[in-house]
């Protein structure tokens, strides 16, 4: 046990100590691998092979995500066709640490006739893919975290570092923002805050209880126990709030000697609180901990009635 507590600490002490010089080796390169990207008027194509390779996705998936688009290209299929993928308007983020990968020999030659700007990771300054490349950036260390020397540990936490740093000093560059990243994300907990309104969420139609203002408290315990919702919105007939009725109301109503046939328009609350459609729906979960209540009808820019929503419809949402 005390054992492999020491391999585990060796290695993130050996992998933090060759991390920790990078930053002092961005300079003119990084600004010209970032201004190369931000000109762009194509995408960026990421390649690497091995462990390479496995960086690779992520830096593109990290680029693509953040407002850059960017696709992974493998080097062996770019050879066999993929190299179709690629247009002049392209940037291309090539990464090896060796800088001397064969399937780059063969690639290079293609990408400068068709005069593509190359972005080089590597570790060796002095290879073909950093003398080919328009921006190097350096991600060398002195050794490698694995004990035999062969494993990439080191060099491939530094291609991930330096990838990130690239992908979000552009990302910041463009100003890119949390509403930004929620549309490449709408399915996640942010897209759900970020991008649904009120009016996504909200529920419509005959699912909406609603009642005239010449009902009766017994119209209004019907309504609340058709919907469920715990609460009744009694409109006019332009369809406009007049006000609400809860089954909190109900309960105070009933234990103040009220009847089922008093008229509704006497024991409502006018108007009541209402959501307009267009918010998000972010903003209505902050309104309904802000008021302490768990629902609330929905109107448009005129005030008409157009929905109903739970505080339940926005966990459902996941918006929590």
């Amino acid at each position: 046990m005390d054992k492999l507590l020491k391999y585990g600490r060796e290695l993130l002490e050996l992998e933090l100590y060759e991390a920790k010089k990078l930053p002092d080796r961005l300079g003119n390169d990084f600004v010209t691998a970032c201004q190369l990207i931000l000109n762009t008027t194509g995408k960026v194509v990421v390649s690497g092979i091995g462990k390479s390779g496995h960086i690779g996705r992520k830096i593109a998936a990290s680029l693509a995500s953040t407002g850059t688009p960017a696709f992974f290209m493998h080097p062996s299929e770019a050879l066999h066709g993929d190299l179709g993928m690629i247009s002049s308007n392209d940037v291309a983020l090539l990464i090896s640490y060796s800088g001397r990968a064969k399937e780059f020999n063969l690639i290079l030659p293609i990408l400068a006739t068709m005069g593509i700007p190359i972005i080089a990771i590597t570790g060796k300054l002095d290879s073909p893919l950093a003398l080919a490349a328009q921006a190097v950036l350096d991600i060398s260390i002195e050794k490698e975290a694995c004990p035999i020397g062969l494993a990439p540990t080191s060099s491939s936490t530094n291609t991930l570092l330096m990838g990130d740093a690239l992908a979000i000093a552009i990302m910041r560059a463009r100003g890119f923002k949390e509403e930004d990243f929620a549309r490449s994300h709408p399915a996640g907990s942010l897209g759900a805050k970020l991008l649904n309104h009120v009016s996504d969420v909200m529920r419509k139609g005959e699912l909406i209880p609603r009642i005239s203002q010449q009902a009766t408290v017994f119209d209004a315990m019907l309504e609340l126990s058709r919907t469920g919702l715990g609460l009744v919105v009694i409109c006019d007939s332009s369809n406009k709030i007049k006000g609400v009725f809860t089954d909190g109301d109900l309960r105070r109503l009933l234990l103040k000697n009220g009847t089922l046939q008093d008229a509704i328009i006497d024991v409502m609350t006018s108007p009541g609180y209402s959501l307009p459609e267009t918010w998000k729906a972010v903003e209505a979960l902050k309104s309904f901990h802000d008021h302490n209540i768990t629902a609330a009808p929905v109107v448009d820019s005129d005030g008409t009635l157009v929905g109903v929503l739970n505080i339940h419809d926005l966990h459902q949402a996941g918006i929590d």
